[in-house]
Parts: C-alpha cells; structure tokens; sequence
C-alpha cells in the first residue's frame, strides 16, 4: 500500500515537473519574441502557457503587458485586474495595479486609473512611479472634465444658434406671408374700386342730366332780349306780308 502511494506521488511529481516545464518553456519563448518587439507572437506563446497551467501567474501578467504593447489596453486591463484581485503578495499586487492604472490611462477612463493607482499605493506606498501617475492621472481626469462641460457648452450654444436661426426663418416666412396677403387684399381692393368704377360714373351721369342746369342773369338778359328781337322781327315781317298782300287786291292804272 505504501508502495502504491509512493509511486502515485512520484508520477505527480513527475507530471508537475513536465507541465511546470512546459510552461517555463512557453513563457521563455514569449519573452524572448518580446524583448524583440514581436509583442503579438508573445502573445501567442503566453497564451499556449495558460492552456498549459490556467492559473499560471507569470504568464498572465506577462500577457497583459504583451496586450498592452499592442494597444489593447480593455483586454490588458482584465488581465492585470484579474492578476491583483488573485495574488496576496504585497509587491506583486502593487505592480499588477500599477500596470492596471496605466491600461486605463491609456483607454482614457482616468477616474478608473485614479482608483488603480491608489491602491498600488496601498500595496506600496514607495512606488514612486505609481504616485507620478496618479498625480497625472488627476490632471487628465480633470481637463476631461472641462472638455466636457466645453463641448456642452458649445453643444448648448450651436442648439441656441440653431434655434434663433429657426426663429428668424419663421420670422422671414411669417413676415412674407404677410405681405403676400396685404398684396392680395390690395389687388382685390383695387379690382373691385375698378368694378364698381364704371357704375358710379353711369350713375352720376345719369343724375346730372336729372337735375336743370343754372344760367347766370346776365345770361338770361340776354336771352330774353333775343326773344323780344326776335318777336320784333317776326311782327314786321308779318305786317310786311300784309301790306304787300293789300296792294295786290286794288287794280289801278298808270297811263
């Protein structure tokens, strides 16, 4: 029975031995292809490590620095997170934080950094490296914040803008609305003076011609003596007549 169990311990060992090679293996080969600059490769390489051992510590943090370099500052952020939250050294915890800090930093979420930072102060309050960051990190969080409430402000003040200018396109349509219909009233006025025109004119006419016309008394003198001129004339034409009519009736010689 001891037999039995001396010989299971020595093939766990033996296994534990070749995984921990195997792993050691992968994750100097990740650093190599790193220090190269071939940051995806190491990626790779710590990647193969983990399926080798999950909770292979070296390979984890190594990753997030390879995701880093590479720009992938979410995902490298999830690592170092992951990495601080599982360790229980004080140093160790300080730098996964330290390395989190800066992932946010990058990804510009600067409250989150803040945070980060602080607690890899909390882990190692010497860090300088970590208090120089977080002090920048304040500084960032804070112009982002006046950004903002600038680009509000111009964001409120473009929306005033756009509202005045559509006030005052109202303004003009109502405005000219206003005179095409002053202009429409006055053309229906003048239309209709022009009707009605021709029978106020008909109208007055016909009532002038109604009403007798006024002489001056000279004028009526005047025509008064033509009368009696005029009568005189008539009578002695008459008596002419007369006379030249009374010759004819007597029969007289002259020898």
């Amino acid at each position: 029975m001891k037999t039995l169990k001396l010989i299971i311990i020595i093939i766990f060992s033996i296994s534990t031995t070749l995984v921990a090679q195997k792993e050691n293996k992968m994750i100097r080969k990740g650093n190599n292809v790193y220090k190269e600059g071939n940051y995806k490769d190491a990626e790779v390489d710590y990647r193969k490590a983990l399926e080798v051992k999950n909770n292979s510590y070296k390979a984890e943090f190594n990753l997030g620095d390879a995701l880093y370099e590479q720009e992938n500052y979410e995902e490298s952020a999830l690592k170092f997170k992951e990495y601080a939250e599982r360790k229980s050294e004080k140093d160790l915890k300080s730098k996964a934080y330290h390395n989190l800090g800066n992932s946010l930093l990058k990804a510009q979420k600067y409250a989150e950094s803040i945070e980060a930072y602080k607690n890899a102060l909390r882990n190692n309050p010497d860090d300088l490296d970590s208090k120089y960051n977080l002090e920048y990190a304040k500084q960032k969080l804070i112009q982002q914040q006046q950004n903002k409430d600038n680009k509000d402000e111009n964001k409120d003040q473009k929306q005033d803008q756009e509202n005045k200018k559509d006030q005052e396109k109202e303004k003009k349509e109502n405005d000219e609305q206003k005179k095409k219909d002053q202009k429409e009233k006055k053309d229906q006025q003048e239309k209709d003076e022009k009707q009605k025109q021709p029978q106020d004119q008909q109208k007055g006419d016909k009532e002038e011609q109604q009403q007798p016309k006024n002489i001056s008394k000279k004028d009526a003198e005047r025509m008064l003596q033509a009368l009696k001129d005029n009568e005189k004339e008539t009578l002695k034409k008459i008596n002419l007549k007369k006379a030249k009519a009374a010759g004819r009736g007597k029969s007289e010689k002259d020898w």
